[in-house]
């Protein structure tokens, strides 16, 4: 255990001495008294996927054992208007000790958590979507007696004031350093921050998407986390998202998610890596190779993955980003190492070559097997998710591809090894199924799928019929057409969807 923590920066891990999911109300109160901290924060993300918070000073004793013992009562009509009115409003939020971090904005001492949804029976509220991914892990589970991991690929444009030094050509920003970068101290200080908040990085580089408008300069970033349990996966993006917010903002910088802001440009993703173990062993891997449990999740992912737009792709300016040539995936389609297909089996540590030995003489042949870290990508989601609806989504379609007949064939039939954008490949392309091109081809498809989302009772009725509602509200069945004959449609939604998700 102490090597698990040794090097861990949350402050509460390191003075507590234990990793954050394994936090008890009594370790919270030890580390609250011990270190003067005088207020607590209650944080939980609202029906429209933004996060809210509710605000405590600690007065005694007596008062912080209240608050960590039973939560707190809060309107549930503002936050989830679509399920919750007026008549019979009260949720209680309810703080998850395992999220616990001190907060890296507050001038005075203060601890943050996450919270859960319960309703009026002290039964978690159905529609919260903290709880729909926990009912989608606990039926995968049960189905595959196996674990569901995740990770995200975050991404986002950082907008300042337009230097003219050392300035970077058009789409040409991926991995550049200082000079050359200009945002490369605020998504540092971003990692580090989200670190001391438990997020577990993998790393973080500028990205292609680099350009200048007016008197303003846009530069691409992308922070990426280490693979883990897909609910804390999911929390931790969420904290990633509203920290980098809150530093832009002290940084007097701008910052979007938005999966397109301006034609022409590389648009912004959320990629999503998964993986399935158990008992810390990735199941998906046999001797470096895909396996036949790797190929039925995939299977899945390609069953479903027209519907899954409607959590990963959840306003029009997203279906922009999903066109050919863009590093964006438009067909169905499965390969390796090919960034033109929806889900993506990138470069594994499968080689038998010691390529740290080879790299370094004095280093002596390591045994280890690195085919663990193997993982599979998808591709098509973007800032605008819901991303606890979206992993949920993602967990209901990996553990169809188990429940479904043929999987393993329709594995191997939605295969593609080559880049199917090129011209000599069109004829390969127009034989496979198309991603969704608007909300409202997206609210249809999640319709014919609804079913699947709905078996094993992880989404109800209510919430699959308000998120198609909500996607055919923008009445954008013919949005591309429209753009065409009018760009400033376009730029008007920008506009309007710059700061989603």
């Amino acid at each position: 255990m102490k090597e698990d923590i040794a090097l861990n920066i949350n402050p509460l891990v390191s003075y507590l001495k234990k990793p954050q999911r394994e936090f008890t109300k009594l370790d919270i109160i030890k580390y609250i008294e011990d270190n003067n901290v005088k207020m607590i924060n209650f944080r939980y993300v609202d029906g429209g996927g933004k996060l809210k918070v509710l605000n405590f000073v600690i007065t005694n004793r007596e008062h912080l054992e209240q608050i960590l013992s039973c939560g707190e009562r809060v309107d549930g009509s503002n936050i989830f208007p679509a399920f919750i009115h007026e008549g019979s409003s009260d949720l209680y939020v309810i703080p998850r000790f395992s999220t616990a971090f001190l907060d890296p904005f507050c001038q005075i001492p203060t601890v943050s958590f996450l919270c859960s949804y319960f309703n009026k029976d002290g039964q978690q509220m159905e529609n919260s979507p903290e709880y729909i991914l926990k009912k989608a892990h606990n039926a995968f589970k049960k189905v595959t007696n196996m674990n569901f991991q995740a990770m995200g690929e975050l991404e986002y444009y950082v907008i300042g004031d337009k230097e003219d030094l050392y300035l970077i050509p058009d789409q040409k920003g991926y991995h550049e350093s200082t000079p050359y970068a200009k945002f490369e101290q605020f998504r540092t200080e971003c990692m580090y921050y989200i670190a001391q908040t438990g997020g577990l990085i993998k790393y973080g580089h500028s990205e292609v998407g680099n350009f200048t408008l007016g008197d303003k300069i846009y530069e691409q970033n992308e922070i990426e986390f280490l693979i883990t349990d897909v609910q804390e996966a999911a929390d931790q993006l969420v904290i990633a998202k509203w920290i980098i917010r809150n530093l832009a903002y002290q940084y007097g910088l701008d910052v979007t998610f938005a999966p397109k802001i301006t034609e022409g440009k590389a648009g912004s993703g959320l990629h999503v890596h998964t993986k399935i173990e158990k008992d810390g062993v990735n199941k998906m891997v046999d001797d470096g190779k895909l396996n036949s449990i790797a190929r039925s999740a995939i299977a899945g992912y390609m069953t479903c993955a027209s519907s899954l737009t409607a959590f990963g792709n959840m306003n029009p300016t997203s279906y922009f980003r999903l066109v050919p040539h863009q590093e964006a995936p438009t067909s169905i389609c499965w390969g390796d190492r090919n960034r033109s297909v929806l889900v993506r089996v990138p470069l594994g540590w499968t080689t038998d070559k010691d390529m740290i030995a080879e790299a370094n003489p004095l280093e002596k042949p390591s045994t280890e097997d690195f085919s663990q870290k193997q993982t599979v990508e998808f591709r098509c989601p973007d800032g605008s998710a819901d991303i606890y609806l979206l992993l949920a989504g993602l967990v209901v379609a990996a553990r169809h591809g188990f429940e479904m007949e043929g999987a393993l064939d329709y594995a191997k039939k939605t295969y593609v090894d080559v880049n199917i954008h090129r011209p000599e490949n069109r004829e390969k392309m127009m034989k496979l199924n198309q991603l969704p091109a608007s909300c409202w081809e997206s609210a249809n498809e999640l319709l014919q799928h609804r079913d699947i989302y709905e078996k094993h009772g992880v989404f109800n009725a209510e919430m699959i019929d308000d998120i198609i509602k909500h996607l055919k509200s923008f009445n954008d069945k013919d949005i591309r057409e429209e753009v065409k004959k009018n760009p400033e449609i376009m730029t008007k939604m920008v506009k309007e969807f710059f700061h989603c998700g």
